[in-house]
């Protein structure tokens, strides 16, 4: 071959090797990936497979714990696939957004999985619920972590493809109805999300988000960013269950066992809120500005379908997914707010959510086993039978309500405030009318199901598992501890918004030589 025919590409490739802090980066996703075959080979060994897969989410925990640390010592940290640098080869890149994010799923996933270990008699945990269970949080934690757009596509794939297996799980005609009304929305919001991730590309010839950002703002004058992001908001919304296509939620997410329910309450819709705060926050916030009174009325719309379906609900798991809905349109109005407190508050709300809903559902789960019903025409007499219960869900309802001293109080004030700021007293009025239908839905569920004397035809209660109260009391720890002492939360978010806000410390992790090749 003549010489100048041979092409240079050392300009394109990695120099070095790969530092331990780089391959904390890939260790999450790829972990949950081999551990996940592993159980698959143990079929028929459900006991080790149950005891392998709560020590793989503790490593993954501890993996998460180690990436933050570094995160906050030194800042993003980036790993490339294959030698080959961005924007030529697959990046996945860690801030402190999506580390919180990744660890606060990691907590919630192992406390899940903890609680699963209880219901493994009565509900087949030798089916595939454990690799299942590894698979998804490969997707949740690549999710969080890559710095492609089309790969954070892919593994919302991945994730998909074990929820739509895990809430399938079980016997029951309700699950497949339950799994079909999932799957086919979910599927309608991946296909628009993918024509979105191809028009992106024909505009940009990148996918990896550092190398769009930059290129942004020579392109605002001539691409169609404002559709291209409204495109994403419509993708991402459905995902994440907002207004008006949220109606898929509450028609499944009570089918499922409430260990599957906790997990998809605490992590699914979260991964669609950090998707529209990834692409509209940091790739395209002129066009988020152009989108914020829309953003706005889709946060009001839903925060009051929450409320009000909420209400409206006999079962009490239907009625939390009303729940989740509301704590959706309230990241939502943080969203249309934008600035540390609106963008700030989105983010603290969205980790509380993540534990708070897990909890609840756990909960409720267990309310409904010793009380043989989730019918509140049907329960009663569990605080006379279980006071200690019926204490530690009273401070979850708190919590959910938005009410001090928990977790819920800080983030809800903090919008509030930055609405109140911007005179979007509208906004600030919706947040708190919403928290305010949510106090009467966990209030009359408190009446009803705890403290009402038990019916004479009601079958006894049952006691209470540990296996159920001890990840309960852990979670309820961190949202009695968040509200006591939110300080180093609240700095930790602050900071991640101007992470995204200002991605500098970002661009220059994945292009440290300041421009991409």
């Amino acid at each position: 071959m003549a010489a100048s025919s041979v092409i240079d590409v050392s300009a394109a490739l990695a120099a070095g090797p790969a530092t331990a802090a780089q391959w904390l980066v890939v260790l999450p996703a790829a972990s949950c990936l081999l551990l996940s075959a592993v159980l698959v080979m143990l079929w028929r060994q459900p006991r080790l497979q149950q005891l392998l897969a709560v020590a793989g989410l503790a490593f993954l925990v501890l993996v998460d714990l180690l990436l933050l640390r570094q995160v906050l010592a030194t800042g993003p940290v980036t790993m490339v696939m294959g030698r080959w640098l961005p924007p030529f080869g697959i990046a996945f890149t860690a801030d402190l957004t999506g580390v919180l994010m990744a660890l606060a799923a990691a907590l919630v996933a192992f406390v899940v999985c903890l609680s699963a270990a209880g219901e493994r008699e009565t509900s087949g945990r030798g089916d595939g619920f454990y690799p299942m269970l590894l698979m998804l949080m490969a997707g949740v934690s690549g999710a969080f972590l890559t710095g492609d757009i089309f790969n954070l596509y892919v593994w919302f794939e991945v994730l998909l493809i074990a929820s739509f297996g895990l809430i399938a799980l079980g016997p029951e005609r309700a699950q497949i109805d339950g799994a079909l009304k999932y799957a086919v929305l979910n599927l309608v919001a991946t296909t628009l999300f993918l024509i979105a991730v191809g028009i992106l590309y024909a505009v940009f010839g990148t996918l990896n988000m550092a190398d769009i950002v930059m290129k942004a703002p020579d392109l605002r004058e001539t691409a169609p960013l404002v559709t291209l992001t409204a495109l994403f908001l419509l993708a991402f919304g459905m995902k994440a269950a907002a207004f008006p296509v949220n109606f898929w939620l509450p028609a499944a997410y009570h089918t499922p066992r409430p260990a599957v329910a906790a997990l998809f309450a605490g992590l699914l819709t979260k991964v669609g809120i950090y998707a529209l705060l990834r692409v509209t926050v940091m790739l395209f916030p002129p066009e988020r500005e152009q989108l914020e009174p829309l953003i706005a009325t889709v946060a009001v719309a839903t925060m009051l379908t929450g409320g009000l379906g909420a209400l409206a609900q006999n079962d009490i798991r239907r009625m939390l997914g009303f729940v989740v809905i509301a704590g959706i349109g309230t990241v939502l109005a943080g969203l249309s707010l934008g600035g540390p407190g609106g963008i700030g508050g989105a983010l603290f709300y969205a980790l509380h959510s993540m534990v708070l809903m897990t909890a609840l559902y756990l909960a409720i789960g267990e309310a409904g086993r010793i009380g043989g019903s989730f019918s509140l025409a049907a329960l009663g007499g569990l605080y006379g039978r279980h006071a200690g219960f019926a204490g530690l869900c009273l401070c979850l309802f708190f919590a959910a309500s938005g009410l001090p001293p928990f977790s819920g109080f800080w983030p809800k004030a903090m919008l509030v405030k930055a609405a109140l700021d911007v005179g979007a007293w509208w906004l600030a009025g919706a947040m708190l009318l919403s928290g305010f239908l949510l106090t009467i839905a966990f209030g009359r569920v408190f009446l009803m199901a705890f403290w009402r004397p038990a019916k004479e035809t009601a079958p006894p209660v049952l006691a209470l598992r540990w296996q159920a109260i001890g990840p309960l009391l852990l979670l309820a720890a961190l949202v009695v501890g968040f509200g006591a002492f939110p300080e180093l939360l609240l700095r930790t978010v602050q900071d991640a918004e101007i992470t995204l806000d200002n991605p500098q410390a970002y661009l220059g992790s994945v292009f440290p030589q300041g421009a991409a090749p």
